[in-house]
């Protein structure tokens, strides 16, 4: 025990909020690179795999349908969603501190 806490609740309680920020801020980087850099996705991509982006950019060889427009909006949206709740835990973050 440490203080009054098992490693375990002092992991949950002291760690994680401290890292939190750091580890949404990596999973939107990669997310977002995963988004931008096509180029490398379809190189590196193993066989068979196929991410949002590659799966839009083969069906745009063959004609922009509506279910590429939702399907785009979709990935649009989802990207605003964890920006936007981001963005509210870290003013909530904020407030908490003062």
């Amino acid at each position: 025990m440490d203080l009054g806490l098992t490693p375990l609740q002092a992991f949950f309680k002291v760690t994680l909020p401290l890292i939190a920020p750091g580890i949404i801020s990596g999973a939107l980087l990669a997310f977002v690179l995963s988004l931008d850099d096509f180029v490398i996705t379809q190189f590196t991509a193993g066989v068979g795999a196929t991410t949002l982006p590659l799966r839009i950019y083969s069906m745009v060889k063959f004609g922009v349908s509506p279910e590429i427009n939702a399907l785009s909006t979709l990935m649009l949206l989802v990207t605003v969603l964890i920006a936007g709740s981001a963005e509210l835990s870290r003013i909530k973050g904020a407030a908490k501190q003062g």
